[in-house]
């Protein structure tokens, strides 16, 4: 067993969140563990906080945590995020003037909300998140219809 840095250890829980549903601190210390990897539950718990880490609901009901990440490149990085998680949560988009609503399953807005802020759509001014809706505000000049047809199409609808 090694003990990695933070950094290290924050990359490979990100990339754990990504791989699998991972629904609790306690086995996601176990993941690491078959990993090679020491953690405690305390370290993991601080982790997961840092790496601003949250549950969300997964098809089938069940919870799990998920990391909106924040990609260092602006480019397609943002792009193939925003789409993965938008493809993911993601069930209706719909239009009104400047104004986009998409809609997720319980628990998952939030996730969305977030990844499209940190996508940097230059479009989209700000959004709002419930439990299972958003609101996004867009550009006077570009339209809701505009961007709902791309976030649409962002996330396979």
């Amino acid at each position: 067993m090694t003990t990695l840095g933070k950094p290290q250890r924050q990359h490979r829980i990100g990339r754990l969140l990504e791989e699998q549903a991972v629904s609790s601190q306690a086995q996601l210390a176990e993941l690491l563990a078959s990993e090679g990897i020491l953690a405690t539950q305390a370290t993991v718990s601080r982790d997961l906080e840092d790496l601003g880490a949250v549950k969300v609901r997964i098809p089938g009901g069940t919870m799990a945590y998920a990391v909106p990440e924040v990609s260092k490149d602006r480019s397609g990085g943002a792009d193939d995020h925003l789409r993965r998680v938008m493809g993911e949560f993601v069930v209706e988009v719909s239009h009104s003037g400047n104004v986009v609503v998409m809609r997720t399953p319980p628990g998952s807005a939030h996730v969305v909300a977030s990844a499209l802020d940190r996508a940097g759509v230059p479009e989209v001014l700000g959004t709002v998140a419930g439990d299972d809706t958003m609101i996004i505000v867009c550009a006077e000049q570009v339209g809701g219809a505009a961007v709902a047809e791309r976030l649409a199409g962002l996330a396979g609808l």
